[in-house]
């Protein structure tokens, strides 16, 4: 078998490496470069890569004649160029599965922190204050109404862990067939606008596209009650951010809890990490031990599927090359 040679771009589990490894015809390099012009140089002779968060840009493809494969550590592919990948005939696949627990437990976690106002009875502990306990500013979510925009796997999970709260579950997705989202015990959105004013909290779990940007805008958040929570572990620039500050500042809105955002890594001078009523984590949602190792792993099956023409078309974001 002719030798193949895969380019981990960035740091991931080693799960995913000593898979890689297992195959006697593939080189592995990996490298910590994020810059276009050095990974161009890096890519001239790989047949696969494997990448975590640096940008795939068309001219990195068109730098490597004979990439066969791109493999996406995530699910989100906003950083890869795919129209490039296709013009090639090359597939671009994603690690489904691989995070879905973690982000809907976060999804949860975010919406227990503003419920319970964690970080507030955390600081009256902590200086002795249990006199704070007197005036309760803290809420049950056991009789909330969640509307989950998004149901694949991520959504779903989280609606299961919802309805293990109590939470009436409802679903905004005009792509899930309506027995789906019976099927999980949730009523089914067909008007976003006419389902916000009902709603206590409203979670975030559709990919970022031009059909998504600012899904959630001045007029979305106009409509929400103002006790409602919003949750965003999808992508930043579905909420518009400027939008949601002025609402979480004028009382719009109670709070909000933000995994993502328009500018990754933030600017601590953003305006919405001075609010209060926010609850923020850096990009992490899908990120723990368990599935680090679980998306390393998918990410570099894939790899390998791509390097055999064995790909599973769930798993492939442009699967028309498939047929080429």
């Amino acid at each position: 078998m002719p030798t193949m040679k895969v380019l981990i771009i960035g740091e991931i589990n080693q799960t995913g490496i000593n898979l890689l490894k297992t195959r006697a015809n593939i080189t592995v390099e990996i490298t910590g470069a994020h810059d276009e012009h050095d990974l161009v140089k890096l890519v001239h002779d790989v047949d696969g890569i494997l990448v975590r968060s640096a940008l795939i840009t068309s001219s990195i493809i068109e730098a490597a004649p004979s990439l066969k494969v791109v493999s996406r550590h995530g699910v989100g592919f906003n950083s890869v160029d795919v129209q490039a990948l296709s013009l090639r005939g090359i597939p671009l696949t994603i690690a489904v599965g691989g995070n879905a627990v973690s982000v809907a437990e976060h999804t949860l976690y975010l919406i227990l922190a503003l419920a319970k106002q964690g970080k507030r009875y955390d600081t009256a502990a902590r200086h002795g204050d249990f006199n704070f306990r007197n005036t309760p500013i803290s809420h049950e979510i056991g009789t909330s109404r969640l509307l989950v925009i998004g149901f694949g796997r991520i959504g779903t999970q989280v609606a299961r862990r919802a309805s293990a709260f109590g939470m009436a579950i409802h679903v905004y997705d005009p792509y899930v067939p309506d027995n789906v989202i019976n099927d999980h015990g949730a009523q089914i959105v067909q008007n976003l606008n006419d389902a916000l004013p009902q709603m206590d909290i409203v979670s975030v779990h559709c990919p970022l596209n031009e059909e998504t940007k600012h899904l959630i805008g001045s007029r979305e958040l106009g409509l929400m009650k103002p006790n409602a929570l919003l949750i965003n572990t999808a992508r930043g620039g579905i909420v518009d951010e400027n939008a949601l500050h002025d609402a979480l500042r004028h009382g719009q809105i109670a709070g909000a809890g933000i995994d993502v955002f328009v500018i990754e890594p933030t600017n601590p001078s953003l305006n919405l990490l001075k609010l209060d009523n926010v609850v923020v984590s850096p990009h992490c949602a899908g990120v723990t031990v368990e599935s680090s190792a679980r998306t390393a792993e998918i990410a570099a099956q894939n790899v390998l599927n791509g390097l055999d023409s064995k790909l599973d078309e769930s798993f492939v974001v442009n699967p028309e090359v498939l047929q080429q």
